[in-house]
């Protein structure tokens, strides 16, 4: 149904679109700016964060307070940041593998359990890897994860380290407040809205940005 929301959006005059996490697979007759877009499809613009630095920036910071041993939740496979921001995190994490004299990093990968992410911490924790800390794919899979540890008995931050992502409203009023990679997901919509304003007021057949990218984190 999704692929028909283009065709049926211009049988009722509309004139561009803007999708959010929304995997588009193939172009529209009107023009399309896909949010967290990743593929590229003729008519549509990609606006994309700059993964590759969210994933540098959440490593590094649990480097700095002394953890060596990380675990990682990977996302949904329908969201479609999940391969990006999931290949970004093993690309940094080799990087500080590179950069140790003793190669500490370990994955401890929940990517092949169920999203729901209580029940996920749960099954990690049962495998029995051994993790001071844990990077999880956005901020209420990092939720999830802190009850699924304090059921477990593990305390945060004092025996498990918690980041997430996106920096979410109630990431702030957790208890203890949550670290998080803060995605600017306004500006992102605001540089979505005036690049299809530009494209749907430019004379036909004009050419198109196919990415803009946030680095802002």
């Amino acid at each position: 149904m999704i692929l028909e929301y283009p065709r049926l959006l211009q049988q009722r005059a509309v004139e561009g679109l803007i999708a959010v996490d929304t995997t588009c697979q193939k172009g529209a007759l009107i023009p399309v700016v896909a949010v967290s877009g990743h593929r590229e499809v003729e008519g549509v613009t990609n606006i994309v964060l700059d993964h590759a630095l969210a994933a540098k920036l959440a490593i590094e910071h649990l480097a700095r307070l002394g953890h060596r041993k990380i675990a990682f939740l990977k996302g949904q496979e329908f969201s479609s940041d999940t391969e990006i921001r999931w290949e970004s995190e093993r690309g940094a994490a080799k990087e500080w593998v590179w950069r140790s004299t003793n190669g500490w990093w370990r994955s401890s990968i929940a990517d092949r359990l169920r999203p729901k992410w209580v029940c996920v911490t749960r099954k990690l924790l049962a495998t029995g890897e051994a993790f001071t800390a844990l990077f999880a794919f956005n901020d209420i899979s990092a939720i999830g994860a802190i009850r699924a540890l304090r059921e477990a008995g593990r305390r945060v931050p004092e025996d498990v380290s918690v980041v997430g992502f996106d920096d979410i409203q109630s990431a702030a009023f957790q208890n203890p407040a949550l670290t998080t990679v803060r995605q600017p997901l306004r500006e992102m919509g605001v540089i979505a809205a005036q690049i299809l304003l530009r494209r749907i007021n430019a004379p036909a057949k004009t050419p198109y940005p196919k990415t803009s990218r946030s680095n802002r984190n």
